[in-house]
């Protein structure tokens, strides 16, 4: 049935966002308990939340009678602090997915009759293409290089109606990064009424990422704003917590596009003290960096190709990735099929426990092997 009322005609082939499947989903679907399943699709911290986390939590549940703090004030001033930036650097968002979509309401909008362009590239992340055609704008896919972006061929895909570069280091769901010095150089090249999101979502997990506060501190790039979160490292991916990094005066048009209250009282009081629990950081780097080094030994053994990875998850090379996926998940392990970003050979897993890891391994081996057990 037809409404009776118009709706925007941007909907009708608007995609839709497919997250990895939660393991309550999986349980109620193939009739296992939820407590022996394990989900490696999302790329979330395996080891949790910090516990000065959960504590800062619990301590603000008999408050949530009132609204949050709309600005946000202590945890401002405390990522301020820690990043060495005025407050007024800084944008909250419900997630890092919020942030993309204020840049949208910013950005995206036609003058002089050119419909504006947004510049990804191959094997982005599946927001920038949404966001994108939400707001009804041509999105430009320049090629991939090796599973990565090819800074050069981005740089040449720019035209007087470009408004929007989206640049994830590292890239998800391919998990390369790219050099210091290229990035670098692709910065100072954008043009200056180009505006860049560089997406830093897994920025802890480099060995030696490009620091680029500087250029914000100084205002030399006002066109730059830098992406983070705390759903990866953080490991506080079900708070919703993004935050994004620029010039003082992009920040204020942003803070009047974000919602009021759109940081709740948990959100705030967590991520202020996961902030201060920097053993909990380091744990997860060298969890991650055992995990990574695990499963390369291992798909190298079984002769399967794989991306090498800076990030927290590692993509590779099945051969079927939805039937590998399905028997998978048979076997109570959650991995993420990766035909929707047109690479329906591979699936993509989330790098977790040693004990979770070696599971993974194991289903993948069965499921290579075309049984379920």
């Amino acid at each position: 049935m037809a409404l009776p009322f118009p709706t925007n005609p941007v909907l009708q082939s608007l995609p839709v966002y497919q997250p990895g499947r939660p393991i309550e989903e999986v349980a109620r679907e193939l009739g296992l308990p939820a407590g022996t399943i394990i989900k490696l699709a999302s790329n979330e911290n395996p080891l949790g939340p910090s516990k000065l986390a959960l504590a800062a939590m619990r301590r603000t549940l008999p408050h949530l009678n009132l609204y949050p703090d709309g600005n946000a004030f202590y945890l401002k001033q405390r990522l301020a602090q820690e990043l060495e930036l005025a407050p007024a650097n800084i944008v909250l968002g419900n997630g890092s997915n919020e942030i993309i979509e204020l840049l949208g309401h910013c950005l995206l909008f036609s003058s002089n009759g050119a419909i504006p362009e947004v510049i990804v590239s191959q094997y982005c992340f599946a927001v920038y293409p949404i966001v994108a055609a939400l707001f009804g704008v041509k999105l430009v896919t320049v090629p991939a290089r090796n599973y990565g972006h090819d800074l050069d061929a981005m740089l040449a895909a720019i035209t007087p109606s470009t408004r929007l570069i989206f640049v994830a280091n590292p890239n998800n769901p391919t998990g390369t990064s790219v050099m210091p010095e290229q990035l670098s150089n692709f910065i100072q090249a954008v043009p200056e009424n180009v505006v860049l999101a560089l997406d830093e979502a897994y920025i802890e997990f480099l060995d030696k990422p490009l620091d680029l506060l500087p250029q914000i501190r100084a205002g030399r790039k006002p066109n730059l704003l830098l992406m983070r979160t705390f759903s990866k490292i953080y490991g506080l991916a079900g708070l919703r917590l993004g935050y994004g990094i620029g010039h003082s005066e992009f920040i204020a048009g942003l803070e009047k596009i974000r919602q009021p209250f759109n940081i709740n009282s948990l959100v705030q009081a967590g991520a202020l003290a996961a902030l201060d629990d920097t053993a909990h950081v380091e744990k997860t780097r060298c969890n991650n960096m055992r995990g990574y080094k695990f499963f390369s030994r291992a798909f190298r053994k079984l002769g399967l190709e794989f991306v090498p990875s800076a990030a927290n998850f590692i993509l590779v090379c099945v051969g079927d990735g939805q039937r590998v996926f399905n028997e998978m998940q048979k076997l109570g392990v959650i991995t993420r099929p990766m035909a929707g970003y047109q690479l329906p050979e591979w699936i993509r897993i989330s790098i977790g426990t040693p004990k979770e890891n070696a599971r993974c391994l194991e289903a993948l081996q069965v499921a290579l092997g075309g049984t379920s057990g």
